[in-house]
């Protein structure tokens, strides 16, 4: 639900829920106000425990975040490892196999780097998905060929080897972009939070003072929940995975190959 809006869009409707339950927490309050004496310490109480109990699942919510952030983070670098082996033993392999190979490891790495920059689900990303497949199966068919030619040689078997890891390590970064937050944890931390600050709008305007103090604390809140929900948007919002690793390695394949054919 939160993912398919833009990052602008889903901002303003943090900010929108969370001072909006702060501006109507201070309404109420000011309309108890004379009550202030018998509500001082029931709202107090539950004030201090929402407070208490939001705060640990702010820091939840966040952690979760930033672990996927990372996992996302460290699947492109291992990603980039592998195809950039993989293109220096396809060097070694024997011709015709070997040009071939060069030449769709290139395309490979270049639907690897569309892939970083498509959202999740999209259909541009599935068309990217889509050709890495294509591109899978001509690589891999051209492998198998040339361990038929050569069953005994050790450069096809170490090429088929680092092929095999480099498809699986693409498998593993798609299906970590598509690994999010569960939209459950999001909703608890949205509506909790409104809860926690409306209580204490009304707690602290009771007492006739504190607005300037929770409206601070309104607007800290949402941007803890705005870097949360960013996080989790790994090609579409403000703090977003690098591929840089992917398009160093597709840069190093512009120069000539180091190796020679093997026979």
């Amino acid at each position: 639900m939160f993912f398919r809006l833009s990052t602008l869009t889903l901002a303003l409707l943090l900010f929108a829920v969370i001072l909006g339950a702060t501006a109507v927490g201070l309404l109420i309050g000011r309309s108890v106000r004379h009550k202030a004496e018998s509500l001082r310490e029931p709202f107090g109480v539950m004030q201090a425990a929402l407070l208490g109990f939001m705060g640990l699942v702010l820091a939840f919510g966040l952690s979760l975040a930033v672990g996927r952030y990372e996992d996302r983070r460290a699947a492109v670098v291992e990603e980039g490892n592998a195809l950039g082996t993989t293109y220096l033993r396809a060097q070694t392999i024997a011709e015709p196999a070997r040009t071939q190979s060069l030449a769709l490891l290139q395309r490979f790495a270049d639907t690897g780097i569309r892939i970083s920059t498509t959202v999740p689900d999209s259909p541009e990303e599935q068309h990217a998905i889509a050709d890495s497949g294509r591109l899978q199966r001509q690589l891999w068919a051209l492998a198998g060929q040339t361990l038929r030619r050569e069953p005994n040689g050790s450069a096809a078997r170490l090429y088929v080897e680092s092929l095999n890891e480099t498809f699986d390590a693409q498998d593993s970064r798609v299906y970590g972009l598509r690994n999010r937050v569960p939209t459950a944890v999001l909703l608890l931390e949205v509506v909790g939070s409104a809860a926690a600050l409306g209580l204490l709008a009304v707690h602290l305007t009771t007492l006739g003072r504190g607005v300037l103090t929770v409206a601070m604390a309104a607007v800290l809140v949402t941007l803890i929940l705005v870097v949360t929900f960013d996080l989790d948007r790994p090609t579409r919002g403000l703090i977003r995975v690098p591929d840089t690793p992917l398009v160093d390695v597709r840069v190093s394949m512009v120069l000539p190959p180091a190796a020679s054919a093997g026979r």
